[in-house]
């Protein structure tokens, strides 16, 4: 069952003014790690997640996208403790696309990697970008959420490319998910050392251990 993944970064004493540089040292370090330069959208959020963004702009994908100080400047022009802050921006991961067809032409394609599911459907890896979600909270947002979600947190989506459940992990599987989570891990150490937190957080909506779920995946044993 896939589970969504998220990383908290928390910060000594951190004012709100001290938020901007925090966001966009958070969102340039994406770039490194199989990340996006620019960042795609960005939102505003009033008081909690209930009421109506008061600031949303999309500017999109690749040339088009804006940089992160710019994007971080445009959303926090209204800085507010009561605000919370979203932008979000591509990051690129191995996952599996899935086809139910499982003729010779999708099993054929020159030069791509194919391999099967457990249902039995013709899949293929494919490395594309997926949209993570990167949010600063002002200290008054949504009640003081930060001291559990974190003054930032990552929203990275499902965790199935660092698991893929649903496949027979082959060599090529089990290399391409391997460095997915390698990125994962390196992302997370550079975001929480280029903004300065002393603390992160990985952890999942359900409150399973990603790295017990690997293990077991992989077939692992103390």
């Amino acid at each position: 069952m896939s589970d969504t993944l998220y990383l908290s970064l928390w910060y000594p004493n951190l004012r709100l003014a001290a938020m901007p540089d925090k966001l966009a040292a958070v969102l340039g370090a994406f770039v490194k790690y199989g990340g996006e330069a620019r960042v795609y959208a960005s939102t505003v959020w009033p008081i909690n997640w209930t009421e109506t963004p008061i600031f949303q702009r999309v500017y999109g994908h690749g040339e088009r996208g804006a940089g992160p100080r710019q994007a971080v400047e445009d959303a926090l022009e209204l800085l507010h403790e009561d605000y919370a802050y979203e932008f979000q921006i591509g990051w690129n991961l191995w996952e599996l696309e899935i086809r139910e067809d499982a003729g010779v032409d999708a099993r054929m394609t020159a030069g791509q990697e194919t391999g099967a599911t457990k249902t039995g459907a013709t899949a293929r890896w494919v490395r594309d970008p997926r949209l993570v979600r990167v949010t600063g909270f002002g200290p008054l947002f949504d009640e003081g959420a930060y001291e559990q979600d974190g003054h930032i947190r990552i929203d990275f989506g499902t965790d199935t490319p660092f698991l893929e459940e649903d496949a027979e992990l082959e060599q090529v599987g089990a290399r391409h998910v391997e460095e997915n989570v390698r990125q994962l891990i390196e992302l997370t150490a550079a975001v929480e050392k280029d903004s300065g937190a002393t603390a992160r957080l990985l952890w999942s909506e359900l409150g399973e251990s990603l790295a017990q779920r690997l293990a077991a995946r992989l077939g692992v044993r103390n």
